[in-house]
């Protein structure tokens, strides 16, 4: 076969057609996206609350597949391993998306390299609860029973966020209290409903739903402001000035998934988180929707490594 100057140059413009072939034709089977947390955990909620109208709108299931394990480490590597095909998908989070490089000793993936960036999902705040037996009523209460009781008080983390978190509120008020582990935001959580722990940072919803019922204590939220499904619950900040800590969640695929199949999955990801009622059922739940460009979901990734890395040092964690 004969190779000519005119062929090279005509090459782009009969490729072009099939790359919009490719973009309108995927997805032809069901996507897989793998969560490395487990159900019930902040993760796991937001990406089932988006099953139903992402199939809608990709024409394909998309199937959840939870796969907990080393703070997100378990359900990230298999995503990295799979086939660039964009049928498989990971959630990157505060956890396993930035804290994991710093925190995790010779991490088998990087966020950045080893992912093809698929889009950006939400933002949620974190609750302070404690049991409703501990005497305190607020955030400064409680501050104050720490300071009474130096290395008494316990707090239960079921990710690095979590623990980041509450290091974090230690090392700002100057107090210091045990940190026990879980595997992971449920079991947290559960802990503390059982009065064996004396506070956790929870997700909003789980915890929004248990101090409801009576069951556990809400001392403060995470946001910079008081949040609008709970208003009667005030931001840490008001008794630690400067005080914040939202966590996010994207969608990352292996490294070499093709442009189109990322511009198609972007696309179906932007038309369903601005879905009203989308975003009133993830508003309820304490999630914050917001769509990003690829690119841009990338860059802010690379960025949240950069400042959450300096913020566990700051806080004194180390690799392990």
């Amino acid at each position: 076969m004969t190779i000519t100057r005119r062929g090279v140059l005509a090459a782009p413009a009969l490729l072009a057609p099939l790359a919009a072939n490719a973009q309108a034709s995927w997805p032809e089977r069901p996507i897989r996206v793998v969560i490395g947390f487990p159900a019930g955990s902040v993760t796991d909620s937001l990406m089932r609350n988006l099953v139903e109208p992402l199939s809608r709108e990709l024409g394909q299931s998309v199937i959840i597949d939870n796969r907990p394990g080393g703070s997100g480490v378990v359900g990230t590597m298999a995503v990295k391993g799979a086939a660039p095909d964009g049928y498989t998908q990971a959630i990157l989070s505060v956890t396993n998306g930035a804290l994991n490089t710093y925190l995790v000793r010779n991490l088998a993936y990087d966020p950045i390299r080893d992912f093809t960036h698929t889009g950006f999902l939400a933002e949620a705040p974190y609750l302070l609860v404690v049991p409703n037996e501990l005497p305190v009523r607020n955030t400064a209460e409680f501050i104050e029973l720490a300071r009474r009781r130096p290395g008494e008080l316990t707090f239960s983390h079921g990710n690095s966020s979590a623990l980041i978190g509450s290091e974090r509120l230690c090392r700002m008020t100057g107090t210091h209290m045990l940190a026990v582990p879980s595997r992971g935001g449920p079991e947290a959580l559960t802990e503390v409903l059982a009065g064996r722990i004396d506070s956790t940072l929870t997700d909003f919803a789980a915890g929004l739903a248990q101090v409801r019922e009576g069951r556990v204590r809400a001392l403060g939220v995470t946001s910079p402001n008081a949040f609008p499904l709970a208003p009667e619950i005030p931001p840490i900040s008001v008794a630690v000035p400067g005080y914040e800590l939202v966590v996010w969640f994207g969608l990352a695929g292996p490294a070499g998934v093709p442009a189109p199949v990322v511009a198609r999955f972007n696309a179906a990801l932007e038309k369903v988180l601005a879905l009203p009622d989308v975003r009133e059922r993830l508003g309820r739940l304490g999630y914050a929707p917001r769509s990003m460009p690829p690119e841009q979901w990338r860059d802010f990734l690379q960025s949240q490594i950069t400042s959450l890395t300096q913020l566990a040092r700051e806080v004194g964690l180390e690799p392990s």
